[in-house]
């Protein structure tokens, strides 16, 4: 099974994947801003590391990342400050593909949105502009990098109970439950047919494992 560090560990999805990836035998540390919020961590399955991610240089982070087998980026600012968002979801995102790289962790799984894109079409006056810019941006980086990447793109998050069912297939985003999306990633962790895919996915019918696989 695999060592893996989970960045943004205390966040919603978060919470939902660490028992996920704990009950299939892996090893996970979780990378949380706050002591407060080991505790969260611990009863999950997950090693807490208490870091501010956002301040390590390059080596910092190569140094954090060395050791493991996979990434998975499930971190952001939150919203509110744009230039926060700017250094967390793209600036610090990015440092860390490049940290995987420098320690030879090749597989990298990025949670992403569903619109993300140089398309996102969100108007620079809206709000929710820089996230998109940096998403996308980060998203960019990482298809061009030599890390095998997964990207991963729900729609909107909801906190319904989770189906196990997804629609990989729909053009047009709706809504999904945070559950059902950390399933999604557990899922693209056990399965290197994700590998080299952006997989966009709403609430749906197709059982989980079946979606993402590439033949699905």
């Amino acid at each position: 099974m695999a060592r893996i560090l989970l960045i943004g560990g205390h966040g919603k999805i978060a919470l939902l994947l660490e028992p996920l990836l704990a009950a299939a035998g892996h090893h996970v540390t979780a990378v949380i801003r706050s002591e407060a919020q080991s505790g969260d961590v611990e009863a999950a399955g997950a090693t807490p590391l208490v870091l501010d991610i956002e301040s390590l240089d390059l080596d910092q982070l190569t140094n954090v990342v060395a050791g493991n087998d996979v990434v998975i980026w499930s971190a952001g600012a939150g919203g509110g400050d744009e230039a926060r968002t700017y250094a967390v979801d793209r600036d610090t995102a990015i440092r860390s593909m490049d940290a995987a790289a420098l320690a030879g962790v090749s597989r990298y799984l990025m949670v992403s949105y569903f619109g993300a894109g140089p398309d996102h079409g969100v108007d620079p006056a809206d709000s929710f502009y820089a996230y998109a810019e940096a998403k996308s941006a980060a998203d960019a980086h990482l298809r061009a990098s030599s890390l095998d990447a997964t990207i991963l793109a729900p729609s909107a998050l909801t906190l319904d109970e989770p189906t196990g069912r997804i629609d990989v297939a729909a053009e047009e985003s709706t809504s999904v439950s945070r559950a059902d999306v950390a399933a999604v990633v557990a899922a693209a962790v056990a399965d290197p047919s994700t590998i080299g895919r952006t997989i966009r996915f709403n609430s749906g019918s197709t059982p989980i494992a079946d979606a993402v696989r590439a033949d699905g």
